[in-house]
């Protein structure tokens, strides 16, 4: 299974791909899509360049599923609106490409990376590193998009195993605790 994880944000959205083969993780691509280059009251232009980086992403990778982390509530409220615009580029794109298409916070994808909930950054790169056996550390945005491609292999394990003892059903509430999928 081939998975795509992506760290939204309007200047800089991180993506990674990995393989996944029973509990082996193979790192295939990481980086980032920038829109520093478009002025910044150039909301509409920024988001097309999100949209279709994700999109050409999706077309040279061809992953099977794709994951995206959940945005929260920031101090600034414009900036969290500017944020959840870029955010809603990316799923329009990952939908188009009709992948599945789960979502994770920040704090889960640290919990499930570190085991703590508050890591660095930093924290979260190595573990990347570590677990992808990188000769490197990726960037910040690049190791957190990866960081949540493993955290769904991982997740995604435990998904199928309980949908084949029990029917699951979707809701409600919540979700934003839990998770969501689409």
């Amino acid at each position: 299974m081939r998975i795509l994880g992506i760290d939204p944000g309007l200047q800089t959205t991180g993506f990674g791909v990995i393989d996944v083969q029973g509990q082996q993780l193979n790192y295939v691509a990481s980086g980032t899509i920038r829109t520093t280059a478009i002025a910044r009251g150039d909301l509409p232009a920024r988001l097309k360049i999100i949209f279709d980086g994700i999109a050409q992403l999706s077309s040279q990778y061809r992953p099977d599923e794709a994951c995206v982390e959940i945005v929260f509530v920031n101090v600034n409220p414009q900036s969290t609106l500017l944020l959840g615009q870029a955010r809603g580029a990316c799923l329009t794109a990952l939908v188009a490409h009709d992948l599945p298409v789960a979502e994770y916070t920040a704090l889960q994808m640290k919990k499930a990376m570190t085991g703590h909930g508050r890591a660095a950054k930093s924290q979260i790169q190595e573990m990347v590193r570590r677990l992808l056996q990188l000769p490197g550390l990726p960037g910040t945005d690049a190791a957190d998009a990866l960081g949540l491609a493993i955290t769904h292999a991982h997740a995604s394990h435990t998904r199928q195993a309980l949908a084949q003892t029990a029917t699951l059903q979707r809701r409600q509430h919540a979700m934003y605790k839990a998770g969501r999928n689409y």
